[in-house]
């Protein structure tokens, strides 16, 4: 794709590499065929190739985003399939994240839909908060049908509230365990690793977090729970809010930093796939730090999902029969963003389980962070269709590795939805998955 910066603009790192990007792509069409917005939607502005052109068009002529730039850009899942389509490896991921800073900079959105984003970015980041806000919800379930439910091009504030507190669990389990704690290993030590501790998975589903200890002490690794961890900076990030992103990535980096050091890590673990793919960017993140650079790039390489260091490991040998169907479900950012296909599927199938893959698997099931907020008419409709798919393989179990996708699903199907690691932790002497 022929571009027209000017010189004083490609001074800019940012624009430099949105010019790289763009002269990449030579208008194939092929990610139009695995663009979930444009199979619901049939729009070209809505593929990402019409995205690009939006996008193009935003920072050679450096203009506040339009309306309907903003309207595209938000319907954008970031589920990066194009990437994994594009045969001229169009980097789209950095493009639309630029795009999304751009667009918090430059255009104002209504009162409502700003005051909304802001209570998204102040409290989902923040377990605290995140539990608080999940028990009020819980209190106002009752009154959820009161409120719209008719689908909008642009959803409202009320469609958006209603979408919130039909996500919002019937109850909560209790905290997992605390940021300082330190889980020795059973038997020989065979490592040291940090694991995440996550944001809404905490709050959520802190037994995903238990089984991953079980599973690694059990197996000779000691497990650390970073003291003042923060958020990985994915939710901000994605909503356009970088300052507040890279500054959770600097805490963060400066903490693990800090434990590999005092301690030694063989990796910086992580169970919520969505979470890995932005902290293994965190060194393109940085790029133009100065002062974090160098750490950044040191804590991605660091950062592996659950399954890729379990790969490495001798599991005990598995005490399933086979007669155990799991529907694994592939995370965008976990086939898309970080290139994680088969190995989560191979674990479970050397374990005992039989495995089948979901027809569609390339399709996202429309969680992506806070778009089943924001988005939540398309949302459903993924989520529907994603369900639809997994019932025709009958499983007994469905399998995820993100937190938001597990809980996107579960609000359409009555089969049980777990983590991959949940399972793997059965397999190898843990107890069977429960859903508390």
């Amino acid at each position: 794709m022929k571009t027209e910066f000017s010189l004083a603009q490609l001074a800019d790192p940012d624009i430099a590499e949105a010019d790289k990007i763009l002269r990449a792509c030579v208008h194939c069409g092929f990610c139009t065929a695995t663009c979930p917005t444009y199979v619901l939607l049939g729009d070209e502005l809505d593929s990402p190739r019409g995205r690009i052109y939006l996008i193009k068009e935003m920072l050679e002529k450096n203009r506040p985003p339009t309306a309907e730039v903003v309207k595209h850009i938000d319907r954008c899942l970031s589920c990066l399939a194009c990437m994994t389509t594009c045969p001229s490896g169009v980097h789209y991921m950095h493009l639309v994240d630029q795009a999304r800073v751009r667009i918090e900079r430059d255009y104002s959105r209504p009162l409502t839909e700003r005051a909304l984003r802001a209570v998204l970015a102040l409290v989902l980041p923040r377990p605290e908060l995140f539990r608080a806000s999940m028990i009020m919800a819980r209190l106002a379930r009752p009154f959820a049908a009161l409120l719209p439910a008719k689908a909008a091009a642009t959803p409202g504030l009320m469609r958006r509230i209603k979408a919130m507190l039909a996500l919002a669990p019937k109850r909560l389990p209790p905290p997992g365990p605390s940021g300082g704690s330190v889980f020795p290993a059973q038997g020989e030590k065979r490592g040291r690793v940090a694991l995440l501790q996550g944001c809404a998975q905490q709050v959520l589903a802190p037994r995903i977090n238990q089984a991953a200890i079980n599973l690694l002490t059990r197996h000779g690794i000691e497990v650390v729970l970073v003291r003042d961890e923060q958020c990985c900076g994915a939710l901000t990030h994605h909503l356009g809010q970088d300052g507040d992103a890279l500054a959770r990535a600097r805490a963060n980096i400066t903490l693990w930093k800090k434990e590999a050091e005092q301690g030694g890590l063989d990796a910086i673990l992580i169970t919520a796939s969505g979470c890995g793919t932005v902290i293994k960017d965190y060194g393109f993140m940085l790029r133009e730090d100065r002062d974090f650079a160098g750490p950044a790039a040191q804590i991605s390489a660091l950062a592996k999902d659950i399954t890729e260091y379990l790969a490495g490991i001798a599991l005990t040998p598995s005490s399933q029969k086979g007669d155990v169907t799991v529907a694994y479900h592939s995370a965008c950012s976990l086939q898309h963003g970080q290139k994680i296909t088969a190995l989560p599927k191979e674990l479970l199938s050397k374990n005992g389980f039989v495995v089948k893959d979901v027809p569609e698997s390339h399709l996202c099931c429309g969680s992506a962070g806070t778009y089943n907020i924001l988005q939540p008419d398309i949302a459903s409709r993924l989520r529907d269709r994603k369900v639809a798919n997994i019932a025709t393989v009958k499983p007994d179990m469905i399998a995820a590795g993100n937190i938001g996708c597990m809980v996107q699903i579960a609000g359409g199907t009555s089969v049980p939805v777990v983590h991959t690691i949940e399972l793997l932790d059965w397999a190898t002497g843990g107890p069977r998955p429960g859903l508390n």
